[in-house]
């Protein structure tokens, strides 16, 4: 028995290294500037420093979960994102797709993943897993995070190029 809402349940996971930074933070300031001794110091700015990865790594990481309640199943494994679902399926090679793209012209949105010799994987957004997908999209070389992250909450029906080998993204406005 749970004594907290289901929807407040699901706000407090999905802001999860949030919260955890927020609570670092007061204890890694107490041992920074309130104990005494190098030890502690240098153990409290330790804590700091963890707290503000928590806080700016948690920020993105909740802006990219969607509700997880659509349709089919996401996982990565070693770099191979595989997609089940419904109706459609298949699976990717991450060191081999070519083009990342985002159609929120579809209900859900989708992440298109394209590689050569395969047909494009369409992964909706609200997939279960599809948070697994943060970690494999950030290891693309020269994704521009914080450019996915505003496509990804613009309402804006298109399919917009994210990354795309051997190119940088566009530029933030």
């Amino acid at each position: 028995m749970s004594f907290i809402r289901p929807e407040a349940r699901a706000t407090l996971w999905r802001w999860r290294e949030v919260l955890a930074g927020v609570a670092l933070t007061p204890v890694g300031a107490w041992w920074s500037f309130g104990v005494t001794g190098w030890l502690g110091n240098a153990v409290g700015f330790a804590v700091l420093g963890i707290a503000m990865l928590l806080l700016m790594l948690g920020i993105q990481r909740a802006r990219f979960r969607e509700d997880s309640d659509g349709p089919g199943v996401v996982q990565v494994v070693e770099g191979r994102v595989a997609y089940f679902g419904p109706l459609t399926g298949g699976a990717v090679d991450m060191a081999e797709i070519t083009r990342l793209s985002l159609d929120v012209r579809n209900r859900p949105a989708t992440w298109v993943l394209v590689q050569p010799g395969v047909e494009p994987l369409h992964i909706p957004v609200t997939a279960k897993g599809a948070e697994a997908l943060f970690d494999a999209f950030a290891a693309l070389p020269g994704l521009r995070m914080e450019y996915m992250l505003r496509e990804l909450n613009d309402a804006t029906a298109r399919e917009t190029v994210i990354w795309q080998k051997g190119q940088t993204a566009p530029a933030l406005h």
